[in-house]
């Protein structure tokens, strides 16, 4: 091509869009002028790099190539890109890629594109594959938590196709079932696995499941045996298309899971939730359980800070308390309402009345139960407070208001009282309370709005009941 013809500014300004940055090099490799066709390249200073030898412009491993850059001659045939890297003055490295053009009087010409955008692209590039490999792993590692759970569930568990009904494949628990050791029973219709008068009923089951997308059940036998069984369906999607998910318990072992009553069991969780403190310790006084409120008495936020440690450490007395305690039950003497103090974690300390008993196992074991006596004082200090008496100035009416209406005032009042008792006794359930009196609801909901009790829309409520 001639490009004789092409002016100066024409070229420059073709330079200047098909290069990021443009440099003339001396035959000394020293940078004589700079363009810069972005305004992104600024960052990189190129304005300060007039005067300086273009060598020492790059990072260091960049050296080597310009010195190939700058060995270009006119007669060179191919010319090569270098990718060389430039040190920002706020840290970090500009990546831009370089030609060399021998130009006349010993100069070079450097055409430079930024490689920026294109490692911005490779950087998104990597990570999307991180991105994906990570869920990749992910789905990996479900896929293998519900295999381990299909194949370990103890009841039968089936994949059957929603269209063919096919079984695509049984677990163990199906294969013991069905009395089928080996994997014959995949491909096998699934309405084939229970007995003919129950296989309309499954197909049914089956079609209400892919119709709803519910989980549905019905009752079912197998071939030869007289057991029901409770088979269960639901529906998942997959790209193949819908399956089914079916899972088959006998009903005996269904029954009996639920009516059997383990008396450990309920114990345990009886202990767990007393109202009072309650531990477990050994003779040696080391505690081995305590259940919650007693960690509340103690002040601790976990079993764990209080098993394995000495009882001695949490009474005010120590040695004294669990010597006289250890004394009794060692005897196997029940120890009753010994009045101690503890000390709880923040260091405070708590009046308690401690209780236990001696338990001959293998290993002996004392229980203790611990009692707040501060709450005890607080309730009985709540249920001796006097009640007022309305009928302390009865006498000074006498002789001021006819006897009549001081009668009628006093039936009233108790009234009242009566009332109000009874609401607090059944904790505000007015229909516990009319019964208690002997009244009907609705002569006590009159009565509550007399005294101003209730209000109307107590009474209304009730009377549209």
């Amino acid at each position: 091509m001639n490009f004789s013809d092409l002016e100066a500014v024409t070229f420059s300004k073709l330079l200047g869009a098909v290069s990021d940055v443009s440099l003339v090099i001396s035959s000394k490799g020293v940078i004589e002028d700079v363009s810069t066709g972005q305004d992104t390249m600024a960052a990189l200073g190129c304005q300060s790099w007039l005067g300086k030898r273009w060598i020492d412009t790059v990072t260091s491993e960049s050296k080597k190539k310009i010195e190939d850059l700058l060995a270009v001659q006119p007669d060179t045939p191919n010319l090569l890109w270098r990718h060389v890297n430039h040190p920002l003055p706020s840290g970090g490295e500009a990546a831009i890629q370089y030609i060399t053009v021998a130009l006349k009087g010993d100069k070079l010409l450097a055409v430079g594109r930024s490689l920026e955008r294109l490692a911005e692209l490779q950087r998104r590039l990597v990570e999307t594959q991180q991105s994906m490999e990570r869920d990749f792993l992910r789905l990996r590692h479900i896929e293998a938590r519900y295999r381990i759970l299909f194949e370990t569930s103890p009841d039968a568990v089936l994949l059957v196709d929603s269209h063919s009904y096919r079984l695509i494949e049984a677990n163990a628990g199906a294969q013991a079932l069905f009395k089928d050791a080996g994997k014959r029973m995949v491909g096998r219709d699934f309405r084939e696995c229970v007995d003919p008068e129950s296989q309309a009923e499954v197909q049914s089951l089956l079609r209400t499941a892919l119709a709803t997308g519910r989980i549905e059940m019905c009752s079912a036998t197998l071939p030869g045996s007289s057991l029901p069984i409770t088979v269960s369906a639901s529906v998942f999607r997959q790209d193949g298309g819908a399956q089914f998910l079916v899972r088959m318990t006998p009903r005996e072992a269904h029954t009996s899971a639920h009516t059997s009553i383990d008396a450990a069991t309920v114990l345990s969780e009886l202990m767990a939730h007393f109202p009072d403190g309650w531990l477990l310790t050994d003779t040696t006084g080391t505690v081995k359980s305590v259940n919650e409120e007693g960690m509340a008495l103690l002040g601790l936020t976990a079993a764990s800070q209080a098993v394995g440690q000495s009882l001695e450490r949490w009474l005010i007395r120590g040695a004294v308390d669990w010597g006289v305690l250890n004394t009794s039950l060692k005897q196997q003497k029940p120890v009753r309402n010994f009045a101690t103090e503890v000390k709880t974690l923040s260091g405070m300390t708590l009046p308690v009345e401690i209780s236990g008993i001696y338990l001959a196992n293998a290993e002996p074991l004392y229980v203790l139960f611990v009692r707040d006596l501060n709450r005890r004082a607080q309730s009985a200090a709540h249920a001796s407070e006097p009640l007022p008496n309305p009928f302390a100035d009865l006498s000074q009416l006498v002789g001021r208001r006819p006897i009549k209406d001081i009668v009628g005032d006093t039936v009233d009042t108790i009234e009242r009282m009566c009332i109000e008792a009874a609401l607090e006794m059944t904790h505000n359930n007015r229909a516990s309370a009319a019964e208690m009196l002997g009244l009907s609801r609705q002569s006590l909901y009159v009565k509550l709005r007399r005294f101003g009790i209730s209000s109307e829309n107590d009474f209304n409520s009730d009377t549209n009941a």
